[in-house]
């Protein structure tokens, strides 16, 4: 792409600049037409740039949506003090009068333009601090509407005084301008890219429009001052410029990238917010001290002065407000954080535990089982001859019984130890609840116990081992209805609910609760009668439910009782497949 290609839109502005500069220059002095073509050309200029901001406001993306918004809003200010201006001068045949009611307008176009950079649309921020921004940026523009009402106002129609106005209005005006450059600067030096571009070119516009302001007060001041006169040729120039900049900004990459300016910079802002609140008490003390202007104009800046101290405490009350909501928030995903943390270490602790532990009761069993098979048959071989008496076959009835109990115990211990991750299919695990739950069901027929189970619709599929998931329920339920025998009975409520990508059961009982919920999944812990558990139940529940990617997690309700929660991915491709087949 060629030079002239490439900045095709300058060029244009360039010529347009140009061109209006060759008509003021051959007109010799002022004159209806010449006011008619400066006053018409500077409007058509400025609507042009107003229509390109408003498209970039509507297409270009959201993250400079608010940046190209607040453009057109101060074109849109300015538009209306030029149409003044016009309809003043070209319809009316009036000289604008001094002071002009639309001096005010002009006054705050510089202001959404300061905001629509101040907002740094090239850098990412998170939502909280985008609204703290914005508090920030709404008390300096209340300290600015002050400081117009305290230091212009009071001349401009308190107690007229054109001279006075004229300097103070110009004055403050020129500051605004040196702080919209200010805030180019740094928004210049701290971007990249397509932005950094974009803010040099409205800096050297700014920087041209601001000298030129100051040069036609001066003019305005001494009468040397007409529509068409040269002094409108950086105005064309200004807004021309912008408009080619805007468009152009359209092929640049304006990219957002993380907020990282320096912390002074960072700070700039609300220290500044700050200081303008500071300054209130200090301007209304030298009003009642040392202004000597006439009555009406101190009264009116006392009143200011409470006014804008009430309007910009409702800011603080509010930033601070926003600020202690953030830090409860952060407080919050804090304690989350370090929750889930400790979560998950236990369960890489328990984890640990269990594979350490199957391996010594792999081998331990494996050890015992020999010695106790040969006790179980020498027993059996000694319990079948005919000499023995009474007292002697009720102490070998004994040792076998005991011995019988060490196998299942040796059994359980192997059965804990390799657990193997079996093959994986689509498991209905709602069917298998079910199953679980009347198979227990039907082992206890005393009718203290009452057991449901609801499923929730659509409930889906998991993908696991149909006979490990089926011990799970099995187990838990079982657990959970000794639990109520103890108490003498009560109700046992199973509810299979989906969530998210997850499939959720809950198991929760009206018994007196579990002593220590901590420690229910932990290997040999049991607080069943010795004989009646070996506490590898729910550590073989929990390792199965680890294996098949889910978590399982116990408590005491408040209203008493214990709640068993599993949680196991959904398998969502079998529904889709089924509604593709079905379509």
């Amino acid at each position: 792409m060629g030079l002239v290609r490439r900045h095709r839109w300058f060029f244009a502005a360039a010529g347009i600049t140009l061109a209006f500069a060759a008509v003021c220059f051959s007109a010799r002095g002022p004159s209806p037409t010449l006011t008619a073509f400066a006053d018409l050309t500077g409007l058509a200029v400025m609507l042009v740039a107003l229509g390109v901001c408003a498209a970039n406001a509507m297409a270009r993306p959201r993250q400079e949506r608010s940046f190209w918004a607040l453009t057109v809003f101060a074109f849109l200010l300015w538009i209306i003090n030029q149409f003044a201006w016009s309809l003043w001068e070209i319809v009316l045949h009036r000289p604008i009068p001094d002071p002009f009611v639309f001096d005010v307008v002009l006054f705050f176009h510089t202001v959404p333009m300061i905001a629509a950079v101040a907002w740094r649309p090239d850098l990412l921020v998170k939502r909280e601090k985008m609204l703290l921004s914005l508090l920030n940026f709404l008390m300096l523009c209340g300290w600015w509407v002050f400081l117009y009402a305290f230091i212009v106002f009071p001349h401009q129609y308190v107690v007229a005084n054109v001279g006075k106005y004229n300097i103070f209005y110009d004055g403050l005006y020129g500051v605004e301008n040196v702080v919209l450059v200010g805030v180019l600067v740094l928004a210049s030096a701290s971007s990249s890219g397509g932005w950094r571009r974009l803010y040099l070119h409205l800096l050297a516009a700014s920087v041209l429009y601001g000298l030129n302001s100051q040069l036609l007060d001066r003019a305005s001041a001494d009468s040397s001052y007409y529509s068409g006169s040269l002094y409108d040729v950086p105005l064309v120039g200004t807004v021309a410029w912008i408009t080619a900049a805007a468009i152009s900004s359209r092929e640049w990459d304006l990219k957002s990238v993380e907020f990282n300016l320096d912390r002074r910079w960072k700070n700039l802002i609300p220290q500044v917010a700050m200081v303008a609140i500071l300054s209130l008490p200090v301007l209304g003390l030298w009003t009642v001290l040392f202004d000597h202007s006439p009555v009406a104009s101190r009264t009116f800046r006392i009143f200011a002065v409470l006014g804008a101290m009430l309007l910009l405490g409702c800011f603080v009350f509010l930033r601070q407000y926003l600020q202690d909501q953030t830090l409860i928030s952060l407080v919050h995903e804090s304690r989350r954080a370090y929750e889930t943390q400790m979560q998950l270490q236990n369960q890489l602790v328990q984890k640990e535990k269990l594979a350490s532990l199957g391996k010594l009761i792999a081998g331990a069993a494996h050890e015992i089982d020999h010695p106790l098979t040969a006790v179980m048959s020498y027993s059996e071989e000694l319990w079948s001859k005919q000499r023995l008496t009474d007292e002697q076959n009720a102490l070998l009835r004994k040792i076998v019984n005991q011995a019988r109990r060490t196998r299942d115990l040796v059994a359980n211990l192997l059965s804990f130890a390799q657990q193997a991750p079996g093959e994986k299919i689509v498991v209905d695990l709602a069917l298998l609840l079910t199953r679980a739950a009347q198979l227990m069901e039907s082992r206890r027929q005393s009718g203290k116990i009452k057991l449901q189970v609801s499923v929730g619709p659509e409930f889906p599929p998991v993908r696991g081992n149909a006979n490990q998931l089926f011990q799970v329920c099995v187990e838990i339920i079982e657990n959970a209805m000794d639990a109520l025998d103890e108490s003498g009975g009560g109700m046992l409520e199973i509810s299979a609910q989906r969530q998210n990508a997850d499939v959720v059961l809950q198991f929760s009982d009206t018994g007196p609760g579990i002593r220590d919920p901590q420690r229910v999944f932990d290997p040999f812990y049991t607080t069943k009668p010795v004989g009646k558990g070996t506490g590898l139940g729910l550590s073989a529940v929990y390792g199965v439910v680890q294996e098949h990617g889910g978590q399982i997690t116990c408590r005491n309700k408040p209203e008493g009782g214990a709640l068993f929660v599993l949680k196991l991915p959904a398998v969502t491709e079998v529904a889709a497949q089924t509604a593709g087949a079905a379509g």
